[in-house]
């Protein structure tokens, strides 16, 4: 990534962007490259992708041969261990658990999983990336729940097809107005028992439940100078080809590109600075995460992509004497509204037949069924929807560690028997909103730098255990109609949290008397800040909910850049 360019003269900057992850990132880049000159604040260090990134370290190069040290684990990330992805290769990717406390219920587990570097959770993401449709933005409105949402799909698709030029998706267009096509790269392929349950659930279901391949922000074909992807499989480590979408490889080295970008780690924001005379932020308040300096910095318009609850956490600390709850909180709103998608329910089974098939690389890719559920027909157990995530294979050599056998012969066993193809099909729901799901600050806990810790009250509700219990009928039937066996279902009754798709905490609406944000992600109290994250969702849809943030960032920036050209803000 080029050098940053240095702070004006003047000292001030015309807008500052706070967290560099997935919204930071387009933040910066929209920004700069409409002449912005930007500041981006990141809490964590810089990522070198040279040093840091271990997609092909072995496991036999580390000091613990994979299995991490589980005592540093236990003492320093309890909570962030709590995800497969934080293992020895990349712990360093998530927070220590003692520096950055928090305290929910203890009847109430919630797992806030977080990444604090340059790039933030870009680098960790799952990378599937899934439209929303006017099922999703009209649902509110028409179930009367909450609030509805202040755009519609006609609103935002441009701008999803803006992202996607941009970061390379992979896919296969499908015509399903519930999730609706984009601007694809080529797919990758499923294998022959997926497209084995493909063909049975077209012949069972035809066009009402579907298998594809999933969509994916990785690239099937080199894309704007960077790489296809070779297939190595463990993308969550990092890619040094940058064949996968994050801030590190695509969004800050387009903003550096421009020669407006300020790019400075190691900047915990406190708070958003505020002038009541004017009714303007007027920049925010820091703390160097090395020296423990605070520090100041002035800007035209803040954007805060922090993630939604961290991004919360600010405005809740920013108080004064026209915001004592949290600047932008007439409302009452932010902190509320806490959603995360419930998942760790479906079905597995065995795949007769196929066994002279094998599979070559590792695909970063599973399938997905898109909602079919109050799609056409009202479910009479439970509002809204969830699709399907999965995939099939065959076990391969790393089974090798937990069984007995040496030498070349057990080597080549591991190779060559292979077992049964296996399908796993796991469901990912709608959380629905609700104001007992919220975050507040903590009278006396404080993180390492002296912030306010929050406090998350957030439980799954009747409707989201209810979407679970589907989830796993509704997945053994696909397999059973594909002729499976050995069906098992499960419900792993995960904790909030964990789905790592926190949002809702600042959320968008029509009325400033029941919303935080406006349909520009624009505070409706503040109108120089704008909250671009996970925050700013008013329902939570079932699909991944990445590519939504990157489209209504880059949509709030073009239009934030309009309203200061014209003095408006």
């Amino acid at each position: 990534m080029a050098a940053s360019a240095p702070e004006p003269a003047s000292g001030g900057y015309d807008a500052i962007v706070v967290g560099s992850g997935i919204s930071g990132g387009w933040a910066a880049k929209e920004l700069t490259e409409k002449g912005l000159r930007t500041l981006l604040l990141e809490a964590g260090p810089p990522i070198i992708p040279e040093r840091d990134y271990a997609e092909h370290v072995q496991a036999y190069a580390l000091p613990y041969h994979g299995y991490g040290n589980l005592r540093k684990l236990n003492a320093e990330q309890p909570i962030q261990s709590q995800t497969n992805d934080c293992d020895e290769w990349v712990s360093k990717f998530f927070v220590n658990d003692r520096e950055n406390p928090y305290e929910n219920d203890s009847d109430k587990p919630f797992l806030w999983i977080r990444g604090r570097h340059v790039g933030g959770r870009s680098l960790m993401w799952g990378r599937q990336v899934y439209r929303w449709s006017d099922l999703d933005f009209e649902a509110n409105a028409k179930e009367g729940v909450a609030v509805d949402w202040p755009i519609r799909y006609a609103d935002i698709a441009p701008w999803y097809s803006h992202v996607e030029r941009f970061i390379g998706v992979s896919g296969q267009s499908e015509g399903l107005a519930q999730l609706p096509d984009g601007e694809f790269l080529p797919p990758m392929q499923l294998n022959c028992a997926e497209m084995h349950v493909r063909d049975a659930m077209a012949q069972r279901w035809g066009r009402e439940r579907v298998m594809t391949i999933g969509r994916a922000a990785i690239l099937t074909t080199p894309h704007l100078g960077r790489a296809a992807c070779h297939y190595c499989g463990p993308c969550w480590r990092g890619c040094i080809t940058h064949s996968y979408f994050n801030s590190i490889g695509s969004t800050l080295p387009a903003a550096a590109a421009t020669g407006k970008l300020t790019l400075r780690p190691n900047s915990v924001v406190a708070e958003v600075l505020y002038d009541p005379a004017a009714n303007r932020a007027t920049g925010v308040r820091a703390v160097d995460a090395d020296t423990f300096e605070t520090l100041e910095f002035r800007a035209r318009v803040v954007f805060l992509c922090a993630s939604a609850l961290e991004s919360a956490r600010i405005l809740l600390n920013s108080r004064s004497a026209r915001f004592p709850a949290g600047l932008a909180n007439s409302s009452g709103e932010l902190g509320r509204n806490i959603m995360d998608h419930p998942f760790g329910a479906g079905a597995e089974a065995t795949i007769p037949g196929m066994e002279n098939r094998k599979t070559f690389g590792h695909r970063p890719n599973g399938i997905y069924v898109p909602r079919f559920r109050n799609v056409r027909e009202k479910h009479p157990k439970f509002l809204r929807g969830y699709g399907f995530q999965g995939g099939g294979a065959r076990a391969h050599w790393e089974r090798g560690a937990h069984q007995k056998g040496f030498g070349a012969d057990f080597k080549n066993t591991l190779l060559r028997d292979l077992g049964p193809w296996r399908m796993w099909l796991g469901g990912w729901g709608e959380c629905l909103p609700r104001a007992d799901n919220y975050c507040e600050l903590h009278p006396t806990l404080r993180d390492k730098w002296g912030v306010p810790a929050l406090r998350i009250h957030c439980t799954f509700g009747p409707n989201e255990r209810a979407l679970l219990a589907d989830m796993q009928s509704s997945a053994a039937e696909v397999l059973e109609a594909a002729g499976a066996t050995d069906i098992r279902t499960f419900n792993d009754e995960l904790a909030p949290g964990l789905c790592i798709h926190e949002m809702g905490t600042a959320r968008m609406g029509r009325d400033p008397k029941t919303s935080v944000l406006n349909g520009w992600n624009q505070a409706h109290d503040v109108p120089n800040v704008f909250v671009t994250d996970g925050a700013c969702m008013t329902s939570s849809g079932n699909q991944n909910p990445s590519i939504t943030y990157m489209a209504l960032t880059a949509r709030a920036c073009d239009y934030a850049v309009g309203k200061l050209r014209n003095g408006e803000i």
